[in-house]
């Protein structure tokens, strides 16, 4: 979607060290901390959104696709569904 893929593999491989703007940096560290510790999430994490400015729809459209995205995963993985190939064979094939 960047168009732009070494920034893209940064990214995947882990975003905090990408060069990233302070709002979308801000949106990657809300979405890793609702995904790996959701009963963390406080009032401060909104601010910090707010603050880099997004607004409160910003912010729900940020937390429906973390949660449709845990949502689905867990799904797959409670059913053995397999990898997509595109993951499961190297994404360079689908450039």
């Amino acid at each position: 979607m960047t168009g732009d893929r070494e920034i893209t593999a940064c990214i995947e491989a882990d975003y905090r060290d990408a060069e990233l703007t302070a709002a979308d940096r801000a949106m990657l560290d809300y979405s890793a901390k609702l995904t790996r510790e959701p009963w963390e999430m406080t009032e401060d994490d909104l601010r910090l959104l707010r603050a880099r400015g997004f607004s409160d729809r910003g912010i729900l459209d940020i937390v429906q696709v973390v949660a449709y995205y845990a949502y689905v995963n867990r799904i797959a993985d409670g059913l053995g569904v397999s990898l997509e190939s595109y993951w499961a064979e190297g994404k360079e094939d689908y450039d």
